[in-house]
Order: C-alpha cells, then sequence, then structure tokens
C-alpha cells in the first residue's frame, strides 16, 4: 500500500533541495521518512520455545505521522471517557473566510491561539445568556488547516455537552436541537475575532510578507477587514450524538488526524500521487485527485502545525471539581480509570497479542535492543 512516507522517501530530497521549508517542516518530514526503520532502532525478539526471531523499528512519534497516531489517539479515548456525562452531546464546527488564509498562514501561531479564545469567548458568552441557556458550559475544541482536497482551511471542531452549571448550582438541560442558533453563533464568533485580529494588528504582533506586505498599511488592512463584518461567516452545528460513547470516538478521530491518512492514497505513478477525497460542494461525491510529487508535498507541510503549538484545548476553569458536580447532577456513574498497557491497547485494536510468539504461541519470548542497524538477512520483520 502506497504511503506518505513513500512519497517522503522518493521525493523529499529534491523537493527540498528546490523548496525553502521551516525547521519544524524539516523535522516532520525527515521523522515521516524514518518512522519504524532501521534509522530509529528497535528491538530483536527471540522464541526460547521455537527460536523463532522478529524485529520491530521504532515509531518516530511526530504527531504529523499518519502511522504514530492510532496508538495514541486509542490512549487519549482511555483517557477521556471517565469525563463524559451522561448527557446528549453536539459537534459545531467553526470555520474562518478564506481571504484570511495566507495572513493566518504567515501568523499562524499568533492566530491559531486567537480562533481558540474567540471560540471558547462565544460558546462561554452565549451559554451563561438566559436567553439560550443560563449557564456555565464546558468544551473540548480541536483545529483543523485542512479540507479533504490538502488546500489550507483553518477551522475548530467543537464538542459541547448539552447543558451546564447554572450561578446556583444547579444542571440545566439544552434544547434538543441545540441551544444557541447557528446566525447567533456565527455572528458572535465574527466579531470576537475580528475584534481580536485588530488587537494584534495594533499592537504590532502580525508579520506580512511577500504578496501580503501591503497589510502593513493600516487602510489597507482596514480595507480588507471591512467586508467581512456584512458576511455571513460559515459555523455549523451536527445533530445531537446517540450516546457518550459516540462522543469519545468520534473526537479520537479528529484529535488524531493529520492532513491525510495513508489509505486515502491510491497510487504513485509518473511522479504523481492519485489520492481519495470527498467534494462537499458537490454532495460529498468521492472522487479521486492526482496531484505532481511536488505539489502534494506542498500541500502536506502547509499543515505542519508551528513548534510547541497545542491543536487540542478542553474548555471551562476548575474542570476537575465541576466535573464532579456535573456528573452528580446528570446521574454519571464515577468509573474508574484503569490504564492500559501498548501491548493490550493493540491487541484491543487488531486482536493480535504481541506478548506471543507468532509461530508458536509460547510467551517465553527474549527481547534485545538493536540501535540504528538494518536487520540480518533472512529475519521476518514487524512492525508495531
Amino acid at each position: 500500500m502506497a504511503e506518505v512516507q513513500d512519497i517522503f522517501v522518493r521525493y523529499g530530497k529534491n523537493y527540498r533541495t528546490n523548496n525553502k521549508l521551516t525547521l519544524v517542516q524539516h523535522k516532520a518530514m525527515s521523522a515521516v521518512q524514518k518512522c519504524r526503520t532501521s534509522q530509529l532502532g528497535g528491538h530483536k525478539e527471540v522464541c526460547d520455545s521455537c527460536g523463532h526471531t522478529g524485529i520491530s523499528y521504532n515509531s518516530c512519534r511526530n504527531r504529523h505521522c499518519p502511522k504514530c497516531q492510532t496508538l495514541a489517539k486509542e490512549r487519549w479515548i482511555e483517557n477521556q471517557k471517565s469525563n463524559l456525562l451522561n448527557i446528549s452531546y453536539f459537534h459545531v464546527v467553526f470555520s474562518l473566510p478564506d481571504t484570511l488564509n495566507l495572513l493566518i498562514y504567515q501568523n499562524q501561531k499568533a492566530v491559531y491561539t486567537l480562533m481558540f479564545k474567540a471560540v471558547a469567548g462565544t460558546l462561554a458568552e452565549l451559554g451563561s445568556d438566559r436567553k439560550y441557556l443560563g449557564a456555565k458550559i464546558g468544551f473540548t475544541s480541536v483545529l483543523h488547516t485542512w479540507g479533504q482536497n490538502l488546500m489550507y482551511h483553518p477551522h475548530i471542531h467543537c464538542i459541547v455537552p448539552g447543558g451546564g452549571l447554572s450561578s446556583i448550582g444547579k444542571w440545566v438541560n439544552s434544547r434538543k436541537k441545540f441551544f444557541i442558533p447557528v446566525k447567533v453563533l456565527s455572528r458572535k464568533f465574527r466579531g470576537k475575532f475580528l475584534y481580536y485580529l485588530k488587537q494584534l494588528y495594533y499592537q504590532n504582533k502580525l508579520e506580512f510578507h511577500g504578496s501580503q506586505t501591503y497589510l502593513a498599511d493600516k487602510k489597507e488592512f482596514e480595507k480588507l477587514l471591512s467586508p467581512l463584518y456584512s458576511k455571513e461567516w460559515v459555523v455549523y452545528c451536527k445533530p445531537p450524538f446517540k450516546n457518550a460513547a459516540c462522543v469519545v470516538e468520534y473526537l479520537g478521530r479528529y484529535t488524531h488526524r493529520v492532513a491525510i491518512s495513508n489509505k486515502r492514497i491510491v497510487s504513485i505513478e509518473n511522479d504523481a500521487i492519485s489520492f481519495k477525497w470527498r467534494d462537499y460542494k458537490d454532495n460529498s461525491k468521492h472522487k479521486l485527485m492526482t496531484l505532481s510529487a511536488d505539489e502534494f508535498i506542498r500541500r502536506f507541510l502547509i499543515h505542519i502545525l508551528p513548534s510547541g503549538f497545542m491543536n487540542g484545548l478542553l474548555g471551562n476553569r476548575n474542570k476537575t471539581s465541576k466535573l464532579k458536580i456535573c456528573k452528580q447532577l446528570t446521574h454519571t456513574p464515577l468509573l474508574i480509570k484503569e490504564k492500559a498497557s501498548n501491548l493490550q491497547l493493540i491487541q484491543r485494536l487488531t486482536g493480535k497479542d504481541l506478548s506471543k510468539c507468532p509461530n508458536c504461541g509460547s510467551d517465553k519470548t527474549k527481547r534485545f535492543i538493536i540501535l540504528g542497524k538494518s536487520p540480518p538477512r533472512n529475519i521476518q520483520t514487524a512492525s508495531i
């Protein structure tokens, strides 16, 4: 099966030679290329019973690597299950006008942080309004920067519980279809985002390069923002989840998703990459897109997040104490966290017990660390 790693191995060196990359992009490319290869080292396992030998190479653990997210996702899901309430949850998505894309990309860390701030302020302010709910709410929000075609499309996904705590400590349930109308959410978010963006500008915390240098002129900057106040921004709310378990599984896919998964890549032929995508503008039809290798790499790299930036946020202060109160008020049973080992998680995912020999089933195996060495010939390789 074709993978992002294969594309980087085949075309990465030439791309780096002809294009200027940031340090974090260099690191991500290098990590993906080396993931689960002898370059990162690994371990050899020998069965005492039958002598069967296997090699497993180490993962790169880079958050942008398509291979390294499954186990991280399962670990995150396991940790989050104890935070769920026995109520309905909603999925809300906040998007930005594409006329701001270049400005955002040149100021990623500052504007992504601003997006989280505007989303949190919007949900908290409208949730506390008695016209809609009249309660303090918590929520989880996750930033994505891509669309199905890998083009730049920054937006934030939020999972919001259908209710909150009132000022007197009582639980308030939301309406079944959601407690805040989409248009109200959109306009509040628009106002907050533009206000905060102007703050950054007049504090000289934004940078403009290349085709965006003209925005250093205050009149030009105001001219760019002016029509955005009258434009309807895209914010939508999906129907509520069936149950709390669906929430975690669904959100787990979002928190640990990268720009494109390996299973969507169809082929690598004649210096071109073909991959499956869904065209939401055409009734969500499944289509096939073919890009040159350089263009595919360029699109993948624009979604590498700035160093140190976290793409997820669990909202509301004093979460632990408030969560206990919410569980009592919503009759949610208290779950005891049981941390599973990596081997247990892998068995849960694949059905394979990696603690046993794949040849004879014995659990009497010895593990030897190998660092940066290629596997000997005629030895079966295995990857976790």
